[in-house]
């Protein structure tokens, strides 16, 4: 079943509700000596979710830690990127899309009532398939989440999150020009960039090396990796070895919009539960 295509960046309003998931900001940590702490950040139970009379997840139940990569992987149109969707209210976007079950940030339902999806979404960012910079300058592109949320926008904020994203080397002497004259893999750099400048908690990647080519597709990697260190982050691929070279932890949704299984990527790509997800990983449909 293919999924609905979705506006990746509608304008978003002021914050006016508090923003749940900030209390995590202290606990769990990756150590850079010692194990990684699985103390999840984003709690997923009996999730439902439904266009219309088409339902597209099945009963989702999983818990992603903090500030590790966590990869969803699965055929086209078995539900991953719904679900990511679900996470910061992007399917609230979907007029038929309806969503029940339970989905916890920081402890709190995201779809209670006293939620503010806007809020919602400058704690959990997200980068699209396709690179989307805006017709701006690669410093207004940067600064557009900050600026939208009222936020205060300053050349070091700026800096810091062309840093965070590997570009500032290549644009420092650039930033008053067009961020659409970048190369594809330096303008989904530029968008990751945009998407951790307010500092989020959780950063979400539908795909986001999909359409580069192999030499930005590795930087892209190598990214990811980095922005573990500060940022959770999950995670949509197709590309079952990128998966296994980026991600801590991978959830293997198959057809039907079920999550057939979520563990340790090792254990799942050396050693899966189930009959189905082997099947899938070695090639024997898919």
């Amino acid at each position: 079943m293919s999924e609905p295509d979705t506006d990746p960046e509608a304008p978003d309003e002021a914050v006016s509700s508090p923003t749940p998931g900030s209390e995590l900001a202290a606990t769990g940590s990756t150590s850079a000596s010692g194990p990684l702490i699985d103390t999840p950040i984003i709690e997923s139970k009996d999730i439902d979710v439904f266009y219309g009379d088409e339902q597209a997840l099945q009963e989702i139940t999983m818990a992603i830690p903090e500030k590790q990569v966590t990869a969803l992987i699965g055929p086209s149109g078995c539900g991953k990127s719904t679900f990511l969707r679900c996470v910061n209210r992007m399917n609230d976007l979907i007029s038929s899309a309806r969503v029940d079950g339970e989905l916890l940030f920081g402890g709190k339902d995201v779809y209670d009532d006293d939620v503010d999806p806007v809020a919602l979404r400058r704690k959990i960012g997200m980068v699209f398939q396709q690179p989307n910079p805006f017709p701006k300058s690669i410093y207004d592109n940067v600064a557009y989440g900050l600026r939208v949320q009222d936020e205060e926008v300053t050349d070091e904020i700026i800096e810091e999150a062309l840093r965070g994203a590997a570009l500032w080397d290549e644009v420092k002497d650039q930033l008053d020009e067009s961020g659409l004259e970048l190369s594809g893999g330096q303008q989904q750099r530029l968008c990751i960039a945009r998407a951790i400048a307010p500092d989020p908690e959780v950063v979400l990647m539908d795909e986001p090396a999909s359409a580069l080519d192999p030499v930005a597709t590795s930087k892209v990697e190598d990214l990811i990796s980095d922005l573990a260190e500060q940022y959770t982050v999950v995670i949509v691929t197709h590309n079952m070895q990128q998966a296994a070279r980026i991600s801590d932890k991978t959830g293997v949704f198959l057809t039907g919009g079920k999550l057939v299984e979520f563990d340790d990527t090792q254990k799942i790509f050396e050693n899966p539960e189930h009959q189905r997800v082997e099947d899938y990983i070695t090639g024997k449909f898919g």
